[in-house]
């Protein structure tokens, strides 16, 4: 973890900040960068516990604009010191994107407003006098912390919840909740330019889950070592009493047992000490049954309509805790066979022309490797005639990262064939730093699989649809919009669905 006196603009990011007032004191909130998915999600929470709430972002667009007017919240579009000298709030929060020299970071810093970063903002209004239970890890922790969330709503006890995904069929992110636990995502990334620590250490976990462990974030994290240390310092939090559930079957999760504080059980497919493991797993169309196992006891079968061996560890993950926090076996079971995923999750986004399309938010090699081979599994009986076209675009800082490279070529195994996107630099980018998708191509070719890459979704739309055929489901993966690719691939099929036919 990088620390504040390390950056070359230090004297910027190392101030006074003024002692947030006790949430009943404070009356308006302003949230700067509220576009973003947590900070988004953040400003929801807060009109729903009764706050007058308004942000700022550079663009508004759906589908957080979308919801942000839906919840009756301004927005400014543009950042300007005028703004928060018009809106005159309580409280600021400031996002991780502003830099120390943005100008409403700026005019907050320099006029000692009383501010806090996204992370020690939720802890400060909704994690008080709560079973606070965080759900981390390098992979699965958006799932995960879906199906805990969906478990204990199924079950009635309406938890607290924030999640950085949209939970299908409920199509919220976050909600205050009445119950005593908050359930929430821990994500390693860093809090805001004054606070370089990771999100996940403000969240105050009563009970928390592990789910994996695997370099990620380069942009942030200097080398291995300073990522595993996060979590190192992240299972010392929990507290004593409480339950940490890690994933038994990495070795290095495993090895977080001797720094916590509280009780440790491991859950697991692998381990012969699992507090909570699974069995006779069948996959199937439409998702897999597996028998759900505590303590070597058979406590039944469990139907989740998700594909993967991940999505099996992810429900283990959410099992070991509900458990834990006194829900029966045919509770968990109920919830879990009712779990409709999150968005972006392996979600279908509509077929046309017999071609079925599939949205997934994979980026790090290896969830894109393990989303793949979840889809072939989930939709086995379609794709014994049909193919499974994977397309990719490795968008944010660290998935486009050099490191990555020789991985990427090895995670498409389980495809048909595979379509890159390549990421356009940013002003401050150095190429050297990342990957080439062309060199990414040829090595998923050599294992196999025909592979082409492409300068962006335009260039990648016209050869994926020539490729295309009835019975064919294409994989959508990327962290970002894509340029909107997911809409306009259905479009252009449903033209294709609607064309006359010529004699």
């Amino acid at each position: 973890m990088r620390h504040l006196e390390d950056f070359p603009d230090a004297h910027l990011r190392i101030f006074d900040r003024p002692p947030p007032p006790d949430p009943s004191a404070v009356k308006s909130v302003y949230l700067v960068g509220i576009c973003g998915k947590g900070m988004g999600a953040l400003a929801e929470l807060l009109v729903q516990a009764g706050y007058a709430v308004r942000g700022s972002d550079e663009a508004a667009y759906p589908p957080m604009s979308t919801r942000l007017a839906e919840a009756g919240i301004p927005v400014d579009e543009g950042f300007s010191a005028e703004n928060l000298a018009r809106a005159r709030p309580d409280l600021v929060v400031v996002g991780n994107a502003a830099v120390p020299t943005h100008p409403e970071a700026t005019y907050a810093r320099e006029r000692g407003l009383v501010q806090l970063s996204f992370p020690e903002a939720l802890a400060h209004f909704f994690l008080r006098g709560r079973r606070s239970l965080v759900v981390a890890g390098t992979h699965g922790k958006t799932t995960t912390t879906g199906m805990l969330v969906h478990v204990f709503r199924e079950a009635g006890l309406d938890p607290g919840f924030l999640v950085g995904g949209v939970l299908a069929g409920l199509g919220a992110t976050a909600a205050v909740g009445s119950g005593p636990h908050f359930i929430v995502e821990g994500d390693e990334y860093d809090a805001a330019y004054f606070d370089k620590r990771p999100k996940m250490l403000h969240y105050r976990p009563t009970s928390a889950v592990v789910t994996s462990m695997e370099f990620d974030h380069a942009d942030i994290y200097a080398d291995w070592d300073d990522y595993r240390e996060a979590f190192v310092t992240f299972a010392g939090l929990v507290s004593e009493g409480g339950l940490l559930a890690l994933h038994g079957d990495d070795p290095e999760v495993r090895a977080l047992a001797a720094h916590s504080g509280g009780r440790v059980h491991f859950y697991g497919l692998e381990g012969h000490d699992d507090s909570v493991s699974a069995r006779d797993i069948r996959a199937g169309e439409g998702g897999q049954r597996f028998t759900l196992v505590q303590g070597g006891e058979a406590l039944g079968e469990v139907f989740l309509p998700l594909g993967g061996r991940y999505n099996v560890l992810n429900a283990l993950a959410a099992c070991a805790l509900a458990l834990d926090e006194g829900l029966g076996f045919e509770a968990i079971a109920g919830g879990l066979a009712t779990f409709r995923g999150m968005r972006r999750r392996q979600e279908v986004a509509g077929e046309a022309a017999g071609v079925l399309v599939v949205d997934d938010f994979a980026h790090h090699p290896t969830a894109v490797a393990g989303t793949v081979e979840g889809v072939r599994e989930r939709w086995r009986d379609r794709l014994r005639s049909g193919r499974l076209v994977a397309v990719f675009e490795p968008r944010s800082n660290s998935s486009r990262r050099k490191v990555f490279e020789a991985r990427y070529g090895e995670a498409f195994d389980a495809a048909d064939r595979v379509f890159l996107s390549t990421p356009p630099l940013r002003h401050n980018d150095d190429a050297a730093d990342f990957l080439d998708p062309e060199a990414v191509a040829a090595r998923v070719a050599a294992r196999g699989v025909p592979a082409s890459a492409h300068p962006g979704a335009a260039e990648l739309l016209g050869p994926l649809l020539d490729t295309l055929r009835p019975g064919d489901l294409v994989l959508v993966m990327s962290n970002g919009s894509f340029d909107g690719l997911v809409g306009k691939l259905l479009a252009a099929l449903r033209e294709r669905e609607n064309a006359p036919v010529t004699p």
